[in-house]
C-alpha cells in the first residue's frame, strides 16, 4: 500500500450532523470519521496533506459497541471513531 492509499483510508468520510455543522462556522472545526486504529498525528498529516490545509488541533471520540436486538437476533454495532479537527484561522475544506 502507498502512503498516498493510507491517507485516503485514514479520514473514511465526513460526520455531517446539525453540532458539527455549527462547530464548523464558530470555530472552523471539522469532523470526519477515521478508522478506530488511527491516531492524531496520522489524522493530522492526512488532512494536511489532503486538502492542502494547516491544522491546529485534532480531538477525537471513540463511539463503542452497543447492543442492539432485532426480533431473536441479537448483535452488536459496530465501535467508530471520530475525529475534530480546528484549521487555522481563513482556511476551509469543502466536504460537500
Amino acid at each position: 500500500m502507498t502512503r498516498v492509499e493510507r491517507l485516503y483510508e485514514i479520514i473514511q468520510a465526513p460526520h455531517l450532523t446539525e453540532k458539527a455543522t455549527d462547530d464548523t462556522g464558530r470555530r472552523n472545526a471539522y469532523t470526519f470519521r477515521v478508522p478506530v486504529g488511527a491516531n492524531k498525528i496520522e489524522i493530522k498529516q492526512a488532512v494536511e496533506r489532503l486538502f492542502k490545509v494547516k491544522v491546529l488541533s485534532v480531538n477525537t471520540l471513540r463511539a463503542q459497541q452497543k447492543a442492539r436486538r432485532r426480533g431473536w437476533v441479537a448483535g452488536l454495532t459496530p465501535a467508530w471513531k471520530k475525529a475534530m479537527v480546528v484549521l487555522a484561522e481563513g482556511q476551509t475544506i469543502d466536504v460537500l
